[in-house]
């Protein structure tokens, strides 16, 4: 049941909602509940007349109050569950205050916080958001969809929960992933609340603390495999052909199993990206443009380490093959210059584990012959450190502590700056503290990490960490692919976003060693990032046939501004 409408009056041109709810039920809808800012034609119109206290609020007057009781709250966990209690009120007013204070609160409702949130979720949950499909249920997809009561869905978010962040397998408790993502493509990319659907697909778990737990609120089985779990996840995609046809799709935190293959299978099939792949890799290929730009050097002039071989350390392979080819290298010169490291260590082409997207980065056993090694039968991660002498050193592995001092130091004797990105989420994976490889450069480093860390006094200046978040390319790739009506997602959106990241980045921002730019700036690097998908997907034959102007007008158009529009009363319902 649609629960409102967007509306233009033709007489005035004044867009408003209309409304099919009325009393209890409108104060009780999040998407439109105003509170104490309802007017007083909208009391008596929408029957709300003696629910409310005779005063009318401004929303500036509501912000001020909900930012007092936010600050009074006394940890992150107490200020996540404020947070995502004032969204199930009134999301207008929660957008508000999120963009109002992106830099205090995007740790909250993102990372890092909200991996903290995921592990509790069945014990602090109030409402339920969003869908949850499961193997009782996927039969009645269409169903299901058609109770949506939002006016019209053209983005979903869904996670399976398999791979939440650094902590695993937290079935359905992993939606506050696909709630916060869908919260950050709102307060960064601009794009509508009331068009945004988080979905969790909640086919069991193999996490025996959550089977065991008896407030755990998901499909309490162990996790659907093979052609059961395939058969669900194709169910779901041609429920979402069918009844949001315009809709784009995005994979969140499936295990690396599972994602290459859904990314694979579907992404010709189904306006859809994987962010952890794609969107990793791209966010960490934008704070490399800016690094070379600092250097003064070519893609082609470094060494590369990576550590951490699922998605997003794939992606970043990737990401890197990408530029090193634009550059002129052949594969076999770019296998030299990457060095992957997982679990086994360094990636070799001998290797029976190897799987399909690896295979072109592992090294080939010739090259490293003469290495000198700690262990023969293995080569490390100091083993790689030593002998490859990198000047780019990547963790996305969720293992604290990982790039030591030794493994520093050992970076800094090949290069001048070297490039560190300790990208593992939250704060306690990360692989090293930004202060950590000042010290060991002598302020020279350049960092990014995956949460944020505060800056630091070195020498007389200020140095800062960007935080490598991939909320600084998806809600601009989302809403770009939307607006400029893409038919598929490529991964040229991806690296044309990237530039128009890196490209935003001041000279004083480089001067204090950040790659991205600031937080406060989001909705501007989300309107850019916008415009050059738009433009990609215009040249490559794939998106409308806007010139730049239009292209742009367009994006900031579609950038929804928190505020409280007019409603009138629509047909009960």
């Amino acid at each position: 049941m649609k629960t409102f409408g967007f509306k233009i009056d033709p007489l005035t041109g004044e867009e408003y909602y209309e409304v099919y709810l009325r009393g209890r039920q409108l104060l009780n809808d999040p998407h439109l509940n105003k509170g104490s800012a309802f007017t007083h034609e909208e009391r008596l119109s929408l029957e709300l007349d003696g629910l409310l206290r005779s005063g009318v609020s401004t929303m500036e007057a509501q912000l001020h109050r909900t930012l007092e009781s936010f600050r009074r709250k006394p940890d992150d966990m107490e200020r996540y569950i404020y947070l995502i209690g004032l969204q199930d009120r009134s999301e207008p007013l929660f957008y508000r205050l999120l963009m109002e204070n992106l830099e205090e609160m995007v740790p909250i409702v993102y990372t890092p916080t909200v991996g903290q949130a995921c592990l509790q979720m069945s014990r602090i949950q109030r409402r339920f958001r969003g869908l949850y499909i499961t193997p009782d249920n996927i039969g009645n997809i269409d169903q299901i969809f058609h109770n949506v009561s939002l006016p019209q869905v053209n983005l979903i978010v869904v996670t399976d929960g398999e791979r939440i962040l650094g902590l695993g397998d937290l079935g359905s408790d992993g939606m506050g992933i696909p709630v916060g993502k869908v919260s950050l493509y709102v307060a960064a990319g601009g794009v509508h609340p009331g068009v945004c659907l988080p979905i969790s697909l909640d086919v069991g778990t193999n996490n025996p603390r959550l089977l065991e737990d008896p407030l755990y609120l998901g499909y309490r089985h162990p996790r659907l495999r093979g052609a059961e779990y395939d058969a669900i996840v194709e169910k779901f995609v041609l429920g979402v052909k069918r009844n949001f046809p315009d809709a784009l799709l995005q994979w969140e935190d499936f295990a690396k199993h599972t994602a290459f293959n859904n990314l694979a299978r579907y992404r010709e099939r189904i306006l859809s990206f994987n962010d952890d792949i794609q969107g990793t890799g791209a966010t960490a290929a934008s704070a490399l443009m800016t690094a070379m730009r600092i250097k003064k050097s070519r893609f082609q002039d470094e060494r590369y380490v990576v550590v951490g071989m699922g998605q997003a350390g794939t992606g970043i392979c990737m990401n890197i093959r990408a530029l090193l080819k634009e550059e002129g290298l052949s594969d076999e010169e770019i296998r030299r210059r990457i060095f992957a490291v997982d679990m086994q260590g360094l990636l070799l082409e001998d290797d029976p584990k190897l799987e399909g997207p690896q295979k072109p980065l592992a090294q080939r056993r010739a090259w490293v012959e003469g290495w000198k090694l700690d262990d023969p039968g293995r080569i490390g991660l100091a083993d790689v450190v030593r002998n490859a002498r990198p000047t780019v050193l990547i963790g996305v592995t969720a293992q604290p502590g990982l790039f030591s001092e030794a493994i520093l130091a050992e970076t800094a004797r090949h290069t001048e700056r070297p490039v560190v990105m300790a990208l593992s989420n939250p704060t306690h994976k990360c692989e090293c503290s930004p202060e950590a490889v000042w010290r060991a450069t002598d302020g020279k480093g350049l960092v990014a990490t995956g949460s944020p860390f505060p800056p630091m006094a070195w020498g007389g200046r200020t140095l800062q960490a960007s935080q490598c978040n991939n909320m600084y390319i998806f809600p601009g790739v989302g809403l770009g692919a939307l607006v400029g009506h893409a038919s598929r997602v490529t991964d040229e959106m991806f690296l044309a976003g990237s530039r128009a990241i890196s490209a935003l980045v001041t000279p004083e921002q480089e001067a204090m060693g950040l790659l991205l730019p600031e937080m406060r700036d989001i909705r501007k690097v989300s309107a850019a990032v916008a415009v050059a998908v738009g433009k990609e997907a215009r040249d490559a034959g794939l998106g409308r046939l806007l010139d730049d102007p239009q292209l742009e007008e367009v994006v900031h158009k579609a950038q929804w501004v928190p505020r409280y529009a007019p409603y009138r009363p629509g047909r009960l319902v």
